[in-house]
């Protein structure tokens, strides 16, 4: 009888221990499952931010661009060309030099 005793407990622990296998095991396939999504999740979010980097830097050269032309305008207006130019478009001045042809109508 003792044998028949062993034989059953030995059974028993075989089953716990393939439950317990089953268990890690299904464990182990849902994180990779999670980590998987989580990582096609993250390959996505690292698209969007290359291109919204790519998309920034274009706006940074454009700023800068804008930033040379409006120091050179800057230059420009502390001129004497350019006050001779506003002089005669905005206020009708001309210089002594000068003379005004009209049409005649």
């Amino acid at each position: 009888m003792r044998s028949y005793g062993k034989s059953r407990r030995i059974k028993k622990d075989k089953w716990a221990n393939r439950m317990a296998i089953m268990g890690i095991t299904l464990v182990v396939m849902c994180l990779a499952v999670a980590i998987n999504i989580k990582g096609a999740d993250l390959k996505q979010s690292d698209l969007d931010y290359q291109i919204r980097e790519e998309n920034l830097a274009k706006q940074v050269a454009e700023e800068e661009k804008r930033t040379s032309e409006l120091q050179e305008y800057k230059i420009y207006v502390k001129t004497k060309q350019y006050a001779e130019e506003v002089a005669k478009e905005k206020l009708g001045l001309v210089n002594p030099d000068e003379i005004l042809l009209k049409p005649t109508e």
